[in-house]
């Protein structure tokens, strides 16, 4: 019986963890939940799985004391920023991280710190902290897990490659390149003149993938791609120029890796978060997810085709940021969410986007990265700057 925290257990991941948690009750204890308020979900979920500790960053706490009064739960009000100082909710067996953006990052570090196994979620720590977890991660001997879908193809394509208990965060015997699959999102066939016109609500819609909002964009933009190969590079300490990105229209192949001898293989499944999850909580290994079973005589074509740098610009400034390295990578990723949340307001164009995540990126440079106090300081600035750009749009 092994515990879990689950960092931002009301999120799209949170609960398809413990939908896998729930066909397996014999195998796991939901030991804390964390989440930004008190809402109804986060009091079923409580009721339900009974942890020990509930955390939430605001809210009436009194309220959701009064539901689960009856219950030996512990509630607390911490913001997420602060996770890191309740080092008692990382004396787990897994800790799956599931809260977004910076306020992600100094959790994810404690949870490194705990030494145990962190199931990665996000792409935020990875991204702005990757030379920090690398050294980290083998400082403290920690296992670490990738949860996002292509980042988990990529692992589980090196395990069964190797023969062994292969681990992230060090090199993939015989390596040629890692393939990171992405569908090309809604637009990836719309005419380059009319990207200038796309709204909010066609940019959400995902062809493949129901996501949040903000994710969703990246995916129309290919950031998302964009930020995995960032992400992809710190994982499997590979070099930037090893990893590709490839447009694969119908989103049964997660990602590929290519290796010296010519052999290329791949992670095939239906799009569904739970198959990824699933495998990165019984590692080694395997479970039932809950996921649907994939059909492939259902299948009519699985096709590839390189992504269009003209359509995707965000794109190609990421695969320059990722041979760049240092602080444009956190400079990178607050741009973009800046951008991003202007855009889903109507307050800058989609094509906009990328303009103004290359503006705070040429602007900022590229700084070593020293210490998470650095990071967030340029994260904080580069928000700044960034909405001083929102404000010159000429979006009415």
């Amino acid at each position: 019986m092994r515990t879990i925290l689950i960092l931002g257990a009301t999120g799209s991941v949170g609960q398809q963890t413990l939908d896998v948690v729930r066909l397996h009750p014999d195998q796991f204890k939901v030991s804390t939940l964390t989440a930004r308020t008190a809402s109804e979900t986060l009091v079923r979920t409580c009721e339900e799985f009974n942890p020990e500790h509930v955390v939430v960053e605001g809210g009436e706490v009194a309220k959701l004391e009064s539901r689960l009064k009856d219950r030996k739960i512990t509630a607390e009000v911490v913001p997420a920023s602060e996770l890191e100082n309740c080092q008692h909710l990382f004396d787990v067996d897994i800790t799956v991280t599931g809260v977004t953006g910076a306020a992600g990052l100094r959790p994810t570090l404690q949870a490194v710190r705990a030494g145990k196994t962190v199931l990665i979620v996000n792409k935020e720590p990875v991204v702005m902290l990757g030379p920090m977890l690398h050294q980290e991660v083998r400082k403290y001997g920690t296992t670490i897990l990738p949860v996002d879908s292509e980042h988990n193809a990529i692992f589980q394509c090196s395990g069964s490659a190797t023969g062994e208990r292969y681990e992230p965060f060090f090199p993939i015997p015989g390596l040629r390149r890692i393939l990171l699959a992405g569908t090309g999102g809604p637009f990836r066939e719309t005419d380059l003149h009319l990207l200038n016109e796309i709204t909010p609500e066609q940019a959400v819609a995902h062809p493949i993938w129901n996501m949040g909002a903000k994710i969703s964009v990246d995916s129309a933009t290919m950031m998302n791609k964009g930020l995995e190969i960032i992400e992809a590079r710190w994982l499997f300490d590979a070099d930037a120029d090893q990893i590709k990105v490839v447009v694969h229209p119908q989103g049964i192949v997660h990602s590929l890796v290519e290796y010296q001898d010519g052999s290329v293989i791949a992670q095939l499944g239906m799009p569904d978060m739970r198959i990824p999850i699933a495998n990165a909580l019984f590692w080694p290994e395997r479970k039932e997810s809950g996921a649907p079973y994939l059909d492939l005589m259902s299948i009519s074509a699985l096709t590839f085709e390189p992504p269009n740098f003209k359509r995707f610009p965000c794109l190609r400034l990421a695969e320059e940021v990722a041979r760049k390295g240092g602080t444009s990578a956190t400079v990178m990723n607050a741009a973009n969410e800046v951008a991003v949340d202007a855009f889903l307001s109507h307050r800058l164009r989609f094509t906009e986007i990328s303009d103004l995540v290359e503006k705070c990126v040429d602007r900022l440079g590229d700084e070593r990265v020293e210490c998470i106090e650095k990071i967030l300081e340029i994260d904080t600035i580069t928000r700044q700057i960034a909405g001083q750009y929102v404000k010159q749009s000429k979006v009415s």
